[in-house]
């Protein structure tokens, strides 16, 4: 054997003989390296929102009804169903202890109705900050990581680009005081353009702010709509959650308008990996049918991504 082929021969050796007596006292699977799963399904509260808004379902049994009938243990939830009360401690703490006690994991909160983070006028948009703040406190408290956030306001397109990077850069701070994201989904107006959108998040620099695209909220006006998978693309590396909008299926258990593979696609280039939570909205079938087809399309993306 020549010398540089035995010293080769030691030193594989060597290692072998290293991994053997790590064996011993660790399992076989120890040194297996297992991929990290792509996403994980939730299920977000706006669901439900006809069955809620008409008194058929509360926030408070939201998420059992999640578990129970969908066998989903990730919730996401919508401010207005909290009826006021995100500042009551006494509801949630019964609304912790229900989900603890069902091992079910609060995700996010969706907020809305709070005021308008990109107001050019100072002081309403400073309002709508300190009004986000309670909500802030009510994700920690129930052990949420999110909440979502809106970047509204009215006037041109730089003038409100410059507001709202001046309204969730300061609740992006409180947000990191509390460990909480503040994420900005693509919800109509200036918010569905995505180049105007990751700019703004750009804008921010806070590593607590981030995106939530949602795969179908690309409607910037009546007469105007981005383009969905341009806007996708545009706003994954700011995501910390992606929204999977649905409104009719095909007969194939597809979505009617967006191609989910190509979706997923583009997720998947991203280098993505997090949490998807279902947010069927249409009318053709039931929220509960609606939920199932949207959970069924999922882990049938899922496979199709499984190498």
């Amino acid at each position: 054997m020549k010398i540089n082929d035995r010293r080769k021969f030691l030193k594989d050796l060597g290692l072998l003989s290293a991994a053997a007596g790590l064996s011993s006292v660790l399992p076989l699977d120890s040194f297996a390296f297992e991929k990290k799963e792509f996403f994980q399904i939730s299920l977000a509260e706006w669901s439900f929102h006809k069955a809620l808004f008409a008194g058929k379902l509360t926030n408070m049994d939201f998420p059992l009804k999640a578990k129970k009938e969908f066998d989903i243990h990730i919730v996401e939830y919508v401010s207005p169903f909290f009826k006021k009360k995100e500042t009551d401690k006494a509801y949630l703490k019964e609304l912790k202890d229900r989900t603890d006690s069902e091992g079910i994991q609060n995700h996010l909160i969706m907020i809305d109705g709070e005021g308008n983070l990109g107001d050019l006028d100072n002081k309403a948009r400073l309002t709508a900050v300190e009004n986000h703040y309670k909500w802030i406190d009510a994700a920690k408290y129930l052990g949420c990581k999110t909440i979502r956030v809106n970047a509204a306001g009215k006037g041109t397109a730089d003038e409100v680009k410059a507001a709202a990077i001046d309204g969730l850069g300061k609740l992006s701070e409180y947000g990191k005081k509390q460990k909480i994201n503040v994420i900005v989904e693509n919800h109509g107006g200036y918010s569905s353009d995505g180049k105007w959108l990751s700019s703004v998040i750009k804008g921010v620099n806070n590593p607590y702010c981030g995106t939530l695209p949602d795969l179908g909220n690309f409607r910037i006006s009546a007469d105007k709509e981005y383009d969905k998978y341009l806007g996708v693309q545009e706003l994954m590396p700011f995501a910390k959650g992606v929204s999977a909008k649905t409104h009719d299926f095909l007969p194939d258990g597809e979505e009617k308008d967006i191609d989910y593979n190509k979706m997923f696609d583009i997720i998947k280039a991203a280098k993505w990996s997090g949490i998807v939570g279902i947010e069927y909205e249409g009318s053709v079938l039931s929220e509960d049918e609606g939920v199932r087809k949207t959970k069924e399309l999922l882990e049938k993306v899922k496979r199709n991504f499984k190498s």
